[in-house]
């Protein structure tokens, strides 16, 4: 437990058209895979949408916060091997720092950090690091490389565990 800083909670909340992979019906079943270090954790599969909502929590044990939280969007076969959809990943660094502002007593709503698109962070657009009902929350539209199309909305929140080394 002392090795830890504490827990991410990324909910993942849905797909943007997402790519084509079953040709033949024009459509396809996606699952969403996280992967941080060793830590793998998935989505249910939403079958026939390229416009997939998930609105699922995965939590990752943070203890080393420079390891990038990488993302792996695959479509659903049942006699093949699952297609690949594409990929992205992104830091959760600025995120953690506006964690360290340990900011109190601001309006809900109040945004403590913006996080601009760059060839490193596979942003869609500005991503902004919010205080809202005495949290802190990073809404992130991130781009899908590899891929002809699509983008994920995800939400990242912070739980601190009792006994962790904390921030």
């Amino acid at each position: 437990m002392e090795h830890l800083l504490g827990l991410l909670r990324v909910r993942v909340q849905k797909g943007v058209n997402l790519a084509i992979r079953d040709v033949t019906a024009r459509t396809s079943d996606p699952y969403v895979v996280i992967k941080m270090g060793k830590q793998k954790l998935k989505t249910r599969v939403v079958k026939n949408s390229t416009n997939p909502e998930w609105n699922e929590d995965l939590t990752l044990s943070i203890a080393d916060p420079t390891l990038p939280v990488n993302i792996h969007v695959y479509d659903k076969d049942t006699f093949t091997l699952d297609d690949k959809m594409g990929d992205a990943e992104f830091e959760i660094g600025p995120f953690l720092e506006a964690l360290r502002m340990r900011v109190q007593g601001v309006p809900s709503g109040t945004v403590l950090s913006r996080v601009q698109p760059s060839r490193q962070n596979c942003l869609a657009e500005e991503s902004c690091i919010i205080y809202t009902d005495g949290q802190v929350v990073q809404n992130m539209c991130i781009r899908l490389r590899n891929v002809e199309r699509g983008e994920l909305e995800l939400q990242l929140q912070w739980i601190d565990i009792p006994g962790s080394r904390g921030l």
